[in-house]
């Protein structure tokens, strides 16, 4: 779980010979009273040595965390759920809804095509008043050159017909992901995009977020934010969609703690083009309580080094610089989620 890889690579090799992996062990290790640049296995005995429950609660705290705002989606083993989350944080908690899941459990409780658009409506409707957000992950399945278009009835009712005589009840059809993402955006929430960089399944050759042009334009028609996720690498085309289109807010989670050392690189790459007050924190942490920690704290030297610089260049003041960090640390979230 410590890279998007999904496995310890070839015999001979570690995970913990990557980037991630001498961050974990410069500013985990003492999270857990070892030195810092623990070997491995001194790590992975004291990790186990203190047991899930205390390394959960090390991590997570030493995070800094006001808020969460977590994908409850994606569930294929035991996970904690956003209120145990925030309760390790001492943060408040909300859910993001994840739209492809929502429609796929329609259609597993064995919902007619014909009802199934209702279905899907009237459930994250229930949802969105406690929701902070919907997310998309076309990227994973269909890619993101999705038209800008909202399909008809007899378009979703066809499309989730076709879903269920599948084998698998997968959503990989562009028709559902249009229909998912505009569900979304009349009920008022932001709608949330995996773009780039992602495990295994992602075919990154069609998450460009420059591909989602289209329907980024429409939802800025209809007034409804866009939150462009990780990017990596296509970082810099998001930098300039969030400048060029006003509801477009990108960030660099997952990406970071996965660059470790090089991750003030990524952050001041983003920085070229994307307005600081479209700029959002975000980890994508998942599985591992360390990442929660990492991400937060790769981000947050990362960003302060760029503003420090920019401080000691004359490019703008200590004022400015802190006025900066609160945007990007909490500001554009609370104003974007409504939390």
């Amino acid at each position: 779980m410590l890279t998007e890889a999904g496995s310890g690579g070839p015999p001979g090799t570690s995970m913990f010979d990557t980037q991630v992996g001498f961050a974990l062990r410069r500013w985990c290790a003492p999270v857990l009273d070892l030195d810092a640049h623990a070997e491995p296995d001194a790590y992975l005995a004291r990790r186990a040595e203190l047991g899930a429950a205390e390394v959960n609660r090390r991590f997570l705290a030493a995070a800094g965390l006001e808020a969460l705002c977590v994908d409850t989606g994606y569930t294929p083993r035991a996970l904690l759920d956003p209120p145990a989350l925030g309760r390790l944080a001492g943060a408040r908690a909300h859910e993001i809804v994840r739209l492809e899941t929502v429609a796929e459990q329609v259609l597993s409780d064995g919902v007619d095509p014909h009802r199934f658009a209702d279905e899907v409506r009237a459930r994250l409707a229930a949802r969105a008043s406690e929701a902070a957000g919907a997310k998309s992950i076309a990227a994973y399945r269909a890619g993101l050159e999705l038209s800008g278009v909202r399909p008809s009835e007899a378009e979703v009712t066809g499309a989730a017909g076709i879903l269920l005589r599948q084998e698998e009840l997968r959503v990989c059809d562009d028709i559902l992901h249009r229909f998912l993402v505009w569900s979304a955006v009349d009920l008022g929430l932001p709608v949330q995009f995996h773009v780039g960089y992602g495990d295994a399944d992602v075919d990154l050759r069609r998450g460009d977020p420059l591909l989602l042009i289209s329907l980024l334009r429409a939802m800025d028609a209809a007034g409804a934010p866009a939150l462009l996720l990780h990017n990596y690498p296509f970082h810099r085309q998001a930098g300039y969609l969030a400048q060029v289109l006003p509801n477009v807010y990108v960030d660099v989670g997952l990406a970071t703690h996965n660059l470790g050392h090089r991750a003030p690189a990524l952050i001041a790459e983003l920085l070229e083009l994307a307005p600081f007050g479209k700029v959002l924190y975000s980890s994508d942490a998942f599985g591992l309580a360390e990442l929660y920690h990492l991400g937060a704290l790769l981000f947050r030297r990362g960003l302060a080094g760029l503003l420090a610089s920019g401080v000691e260049d004359g490019a703008w003041t200590s004022a400015d610089a802190e006025r900066v960090a609160g945007l990007v640390a909490s500001g554009n979230a609370r104003r974007v989620y409504r939390v």
